[in-house]
């Protein structure tokens, strides 16, 4: 081997070693099962067994608002980032939204923090500023970090969170990583890593109540990957279950109940299965809302996902809900429609429950 040939070798071997440490360097690899930080202020109350909790899930996109077609949306618009007054609107607009309905636990999805696309916003923190008085407890996770990706649409930083507000006293908090869509070893290290958030409320009789926050894949097309997040989570659930410990979880699941699958153009259709992964989690646990009403006659009341896509006037589908253990009884439910449909693509959903009573 001549010295030149050695000397060439050598610096691309050099070259892929400095490629391989700075995308290490800008990218985020979460452990399978973190301890995450608990923020809790004064003296928030406990839960008491038997007491009516209130809950709010809300995917509130990253506070950009209705007046776009993103990039990465189903009908691939040009937009890539949304305005400072579209997202001080939208902060206001979700403010106003939990103030009003003061749920005591509020789960939410797409919070940036740190993103280029919305100038590096702390969004929790800014609306931790305006409810403070409602919710002294809080806990986050993120499910998209990097400083750098490479994207054309990005070309900058991602930061998305996972947020969960709560009225009541959070003991402990962890993130549980969720299996992610395959895809090459580089690009698997720029792509979102989907979550469970778990908060662990204690109860006054030494008891605990879990709940769970998520955010699974938004797919463009039917894959493995949200049926391997659905059969995560239900092993997750079941554990709970099967040692008798009450739980609730909420969050943007991005699959159909049943029934919905067919009243989409086939265009809408695409990024689901006709088999609806859920049916894992429906068949044993109950669901807000229940299969009959997001399909029956009343369907339109429970529609929580209104897509940027300039062909749609209003929601059109269903793809967040709540699960809760059976020792957990619904007491009423709602999708709060009629004031909330510009403020982002999704609604929120909202319940109240009764905790199990003390044996």
């Amino acid at each position: 081997m001549t010295r030149l040939l050695r000397y060439t070798l050598l610096l691309a071997v050099l070259t892929l070693v400095l490629i391989g440490a700075l995308m290490f360097s800008l990218t985020w690899r979460p452990d399978a099962r973190e301890t995450l930080p608990v923020s809790c202020t004064g003296k928030p109350p406990t839960l008491v067994p038997g007491q009516a909790l209130k809950v709010m899930t809300w995917n509130v996109q990253y506070l950009a608002g209705k007046r776009y077609v993103f990039w990465n949306d189903l009908a691939q618009g040009n937009d890539e980032a949304p305005t400072l007054e579209d997202m001080a609107f939208s902060l206001d607009e979700v403010t106003r939204v939990i103030r009003d309905e003061q749920p005591d636990v509020v789960l939410l999805q797409e919070l940036d923090d740190g993103a280029k696309a919305s100038d590096y916003q702390d969004q929790l923190k800014l609306l931790q500023e305006r409810v403070a008085d409602l919710y002294p407890c809080s806990a986050s996770a993120f499910d998209w970090k990097a400083e750098f990706v490479p994207d054309a649409h990005v070309f900058g930083s991602v930061g998305r969170q996972l947020a969960t507000l709560s009225r009541y006293r959070i003991e402990h908090a962890e993130r549980l990583q969720l299996p992610v869509a395959s895809a090459n070893f580089i690009s698997r290290q720029f792509q979102p890593k989907d979550a469970l958030l778990a908060t662990k409320l204690p109860l006054s009789d030494g008891g605990q109540l879990t709940v769970f926050n998520t955010h699974l894949e938004r797919a463009r097309q039917p894959d493995d990957t949200l049926q391997a997040q659905v059969s995560a989570v239900a092993k997750v659930l079941d554990k709970y279950e099967s040692q008798g410990l009450p739980w609730l979880i909420g969050g943007d699941f991005n699959l159909l109940p049943l029934g919905q699958y067919r009243r989409l153009s086939a265009e809408q259709r695409m990024p689901y299965s006709a088999d609806s992964e859920l049916h894992l989690l429906w068949d044993k646990y109950p669901m807000i809302p229940t299969n009959n009403e997001a399909s029956g006659i009343d369907r339109a009341q429970w529609l929580t996902h209104y897509p940027n896509d300039p062909g749609l006037n209003g929601p059109d589908r269903t793809v967040d809900y709540l699960f809760y253990s059976p020792k957990i009884k619904r007491v009423e439910a709602m999708v709060r429609q009629d004031d909330t449909l510009r403020i982002s693509d999704h609604l929120p959903v909202i319940a109240r429950f009764l905790l199990p009573a003390a044996p």
